[in-house]
């Protein structure tokens, strides 16, 4: 099956919009392939403002409807209590929520942006998708994230080189309880640091200390990290009293 299929098949229908460039795409193909489609963008802790701005930028450049959906995902004490599965009930409690409002609009067909490089077995959250019946349009059509940035460029979408982004529950540790100041305060250390021009980095509850940070970056940028190592801390010290460099290829850390 490719796209234009599905959609011919699928006339109505939602989408869980992120912001991000699979979901882009995928509401870029239905509006191609003219599909009556709405958007839904969960608004929580869990995502940053920048987000949003995106998700709102890119509904408008398609000229589709978007709907902001309120979830104050911490009063599930499930997610909360942050588990290793966290991301299972996380995902459960968000797409009940775009399933109730798409039903209720008269969007009886949910989708979502899971493309066919995404790993099912590493993604807790994924069994979530079978059980609602949510389907992935880019994995029923085999098509990858390389694909989706290839299209995504040729059709002129601003996404097609975003970085991937997970939420920001995952800079906490399992078993950590998720709290909101700790989830702002990663969201303004991420901040920060992009405008340093950090790409593809993460700021992490360290596993040991509160108080500690763990930045974690690319190969690329380790070396800039590490030479910048004090004017970061500086930067991030309203929040964390140090820092911890962590390599995800070298597999090492170094604390200062």
């Amino acid at each position: 099956m490719n796209l234009e299929t599905f959609f011919a098949e699928n006339r109505k229908c939602a989408i869980a919009f992120s912001g991000g460039t699979d979901s882009a795409f995928l509401l870029y193909a239905a509006k191609s392939y003219g599909c009556d489609v709405k958007a839904y963008y969960i608004h929580s802790p869990f995502q940053p403002a920048f987000e949003l701005k995106d998700a709102k930028r890119m509904a408008e450049q398609l000229d589709i409807d978007l709907t902001i959906v309120a979830c104050n995902i911490l009063e599930n004490e499930q997610v909360r209590s942050n588990p290793v599965n966290r991301c299972y009930y996380c995902k459960k409690n968000i797409f009940e929520k775009i399933i109730t409002q798409a039903q209720t609009d008269g969007y009886p067909v949910i989708l979502d942006g899971t493309n066919a490089s995404d790993d099912v077995n590493d993604r807790p959250g994924m069994k979530v998708l079978a059980e609602l019946n949510v389907l992935s349009p880019l994995r029923i059509c085999k098509i990858t994230k390389t694909d989706v940035r290839r299209l995504s460029k040729e059709a002129g979408l601003f996404t097609y080189q975003k970085p991937s982004y997970a939420c920001l529950a995952t800079r906490i540790p399992s078993g950590h309880r998720i709290e909101e100041e700790d989830l702002l305060k990663i969201e303004k250390s991420e901040d920060i640091l992009s405008k340093m021009g950090f790409q593809n980095f993460r700021i992490r509850m360290y596993r040991y200390e509160d108080s500690v940070a763990a930045l974690e970056t690319e190969e690329g940028q380790w070396k800039y990290a590490y030479n910048n190592l004090h004017k970061i801390e500086e930067k991030l010290s309203p929040w964390f009293d140090k820092v911890v460099l962590e390599n995800t290829y070298r597999k090492s850390e170094i604390i200062f």
